[in-house]
């Protein structure tokens, strides 16, 4: 169908430039005739007197014999230029509608969700803002006596609702129990014959955990690719859909039956920028400013980076590495934050430099052992006006207090909807 429609307007954009050069041929050759016939020497004698009529006779002949012919090769060359420019608009008006369609269509799909517990408000909130796409069912994540799953997931019965489906299921790997159990849950989906299986997993614990510098180390994030990858075929890969995975090349690790499908949190930040005086970007490390810095390039803000130096005693300082802060409200953007260490040598390094004001955002606030609370008011490592995060930890925002504290939470429903419909990537 898309052949045809190409092959249409290409006939259509050569049956228009044939009709041009027919016009103006015609309009040409009809121009010649009138500058022929009012400077013939018949006509010659009655505009001008006696005593000029052998010159005017001889100055019509020459600009006759000068007038430029429509056969002549600029005219051509400028036609199949012209033509040419009709053609590229029209196969990109066309390429534009049938994204469009596609679009369409992909907005159209409706999806069945089951949710791990600490995901289960994520999927209330799709089913509730959009019910015509997507349908939530429950399930009992329970345990018996001996400590093993005890797990039931509605949709199936009186009458199976999930079967011949598209599943979306939202994952939280927060810790080895949970995730065990809801490897559990997804091959029993792709047993039930389903016709696709998105997994939407914001925040990868795993991914900083990707290389081996000692023999016997356990990369995870290499057992975890290998769980994926022996999932069960339902007639298409399971589509693993993770946030600002900390290392990229990890998505390289799933092969056969999981794809991965890297996602950004960045444009939620660069949209509640909008409403902020910021007008510059800092990154922690060359690592990230290489990943992110490019995203930013729009908004048109300065762009600063940090970075570690090695001092006395393997001791590390970071200092600024790159452009100047003097005056400016920052914003320091990394994809994750653990203890927070290295944001708040950043914030404090920033300030020194003279910045106006110092906020961060990191898409992952994992805080181990409630961490964060060092950086809310009256913590000791208190050093930002704002702190963004995303809720793609949920076990840990919806403790983080929002309102008159330092933390906002950014939530992630909305891009989770466009990036499932529009398979957009980092």
């Amino acid at each position: 169908m898309r052949l045809f429609i190409v092959a249409l307007l290409c006939l259509m954009s050569v049956s228009n430039s044939l009709l041009f050069i027919k016009t103006a041929c015609v309009a040409n050759n009809k121009a010649n005739n009138k500058y022929a016939k009012l400077h013939s020497p018949s006509s010659t004698s009655s505009q001008y007197p006696p005593s000029a009529s052998r010159s005017a006779s001889r100055s019509a002949s020459f600009s006759a014999s000068r007038t430029p012919r429509c056969t002549s090769r600029y005219s051509f060359s400028q036609l199949n230029s012209q033509a040419s420019n009709s053609y590229e608009d029209e196969v990109d008006v066309a390429k534009k509608i049938a994204y469009s369609n596609h679009l369409s269509k992909r907005r159209e799909m409706k999806y069945q969700i089951i949710a791990a517990p600490a995901q289960e408000p994520l999927a209330r909130r799709l089913s509730q803002q959009y019910p015509s796409r997507f349908t939530y069912h429950s399930t009992s994540w329970g345990k018996f006596p001996d400590g093993t799953d005890n797990i039931s997931m509605s949709g199936f019965s009186p009458l199976n609702l999930i079967s011949g489906e598209n599943v979306l299921f939202l994952a939280s790997f927060h810790s080895n129990d949970v995730t065990l159990s809801q490897f559990s849950v997804m091959i029993v989906l792709l047993q039930s014959f389903i016709d696709s299986l998105t997994v939407v997993l914001p925040y990868s614990p795993v991914g900083t955990m990707e290389r081996v510098t000692k023999e016997g180390t356990v990369a995870t994030a290499s057992t975890y690719a290998h769980l994926f990858s022996s999932l069960p075929n339902c007639g298409s890969p399971t589509r693993l859909m993770v946030y600002d995975l900390h290392t990229l090349q990890n998505r390289f690790y799933l092969h056969n039956n999981a794809i991965a499908s890297l996602q950004t949190t960045i444009p939620l930040l660069k949209t509640r920028l909008k409403s902020t005086p910021i007008n510059c970007v800092a990154f922690p490390d060359d690592g990230a400013a290489k990943r992110f810095a490019d995203l930013f390039i729009d908004l048109g803000l300065q762009i600063v980076i940090c970075g570690k130096t090695r001092g006395p005693d393997n001791t590390r300082t970071v200092k600024i590495q790159e452009g100047d802060v003097e005056g400016l409200n920052c914003v320091i953007v990394d994809d994750l934050v653990q203890t927070g260490g290295t944001l708040y040598e950043c914030g404090k390094v920033l300030k020194a430099a003279g910045a106006k004001s110092v906020n961060a955002f990191v898409a992952h606030a994992v805080f181990p052992e409630e961490s964060y609370k060092r950086f809310d008011k009256g913590g000791d490592r208190c050093c930002f006006e704002k702190f963004w995060v995303t809720n793609s930890v949920p076990t840990i925002t919806e403790k983080l207090e929002e309102g008159n504290g330092v933390f906002e939470v950014l939530d992630l429903t909305e891009a989770i909807i466009k990036d499932l419909d529009e398979f957009s990537s980092m």
